[in-house]
């Protein structure tokens, strides 16, 4: 199959790539600038891809030299999720992920494009849930990204209809893996140096996505007739606490970290005074309200139907997931 992938140099296309390639996909890769090929995969063989500059993604890119003889799309690229981001940035989001996407499906459709998939975000639904979220929880994005993502599906969808394009839209939890950036990331070095960590109270619920899950998910919904027009939710089929997280980490690494258990009152009142801290001073503290509500907060996913739907459970536990990700240079 003739595959396009945007995001081809992303944390997710990172490891997409080489499993597209091993089942036999020849791939188009549509990217930012010319430097860009320095920053693919090293096992991609030139022969087995095609790259284009197509420059940023916005409502008036030009997709269509790359969406020559393409069968399939799978979308990838994005304005990504950041820690603070603000109202201010809705513009910059929608332009990116909701036109940008947009403009993709339009000249897909236009190409004679099949299938596209849509990597969306848990974000299009709801940023913390205390209760299991599922197909049918209504979508309420709380943030700029969130907005953006929901906008994206709501395009690829109302834009497919009447048309031979078959769609699937996949929503994972939090990704992380060798490699990963953000908020995984950051709490992996803070239990790495062995530091007190006051989240012994912390009794959340948590769905996270190993990226090889992600990328197994990805696969099997690019052939699988089932996944024809269906929206999916991602996760490894553990829901773990903050403190789970922490201790397994930490177990893994053979690191010190001790949690402690703060009162979430007490422990709140701290975030906000090393706000303010931060803002009256311009340091970079570890603890904000908006970094604590992550760490405390519920979001876990129901992925049964990924099982009824396309007989697929993630073949990578939580555990080894976190082993391979700590293992990594």
């Amino acid at each position: 199959m003739k595959v396009l992938v945007t995001g081809a140099t992303g944390f997710v296309g990172s490891h997409l790539l080489p499993a597209l390639e091993r089942g036999g996909h020849s791939l188009t890769l549509p990217v930012r600038d010319s430097g860009a090929e320095a920053r693919l995969p090293k096992s991609i063989a030139p022969n087995t891809r095609r790259l284009l500059v197509i420059g940023e993604i916005h409502a008036g890119t030009d997709w269509r030299e790359a969406l020559r003889d393409v069968d399939a799309v799978i979308h990838l690229a994005a304005r990504a999720h950041v820690l603070d981001e603000t109202a201010e940035d809705e513009e910059a989001f929608m332009s990116v992920n909701a036109r940008g996407t947009s403009q993709l499906v339009e000249q897909s459709i236009e190409a004679g494009v099949r299938r596209f998939i849509l990597m969306s975000s848990i974000g299009a639904v709801t940023a913390s849930s205390d209760r299991l979220v599922t197909l049918d929880t209504p979508c309420k994005p709380e943030t700029p990204y969130g907005r953006s993502k929901l906008a994206a599906e709501r395009v690829l969808i109302d834009q497919s209809r009447g048309t031979n394009l078959v769609w699937t839209i996949l929503r994972p939890t939090l990704v992380y893996g060798p490699g990963n950036p953000g908020n995984m990331g950051r709490l992996v070095r803070l239990v790495r140096r062995g530091l007190p960590l006051p989240l012994g109270a912390v009794a959340n619920r948590r769905s996270f996505t190993f990226v090889e899950n992600l990328v197994e998910a990805v696969m099997m919904t690019l052939t699988h007739r089932n996944a024809a027009d269906a929206v999916f939710l991602l996760g490894d089929g553990e829901d773990l606490s903050t403190a789970e997280l922490v201790r397994r980490i930490a177990t893994l690494t053979g690191s010190r970290t001790r949690l402690v258990s703060v009162p979430m009152p007490l422990l709140r009142g701290v975030a906000r005074g090393a706000e303010a801290i931060a803002d009256a001073t311009g340091w970079s503290l570890p603890l904000d309200r908006a970094t604590l509500r992550r760490l405390e907060s519920s979001l876990y996913v129901d992925i049964e139907p990924l099982y009824e739907k396309l007989g697929w459970t993630p073949p990578i536990g939580v555990d080894e997931g976190l082993g391979r990700m700590l293992a990594a240079p």
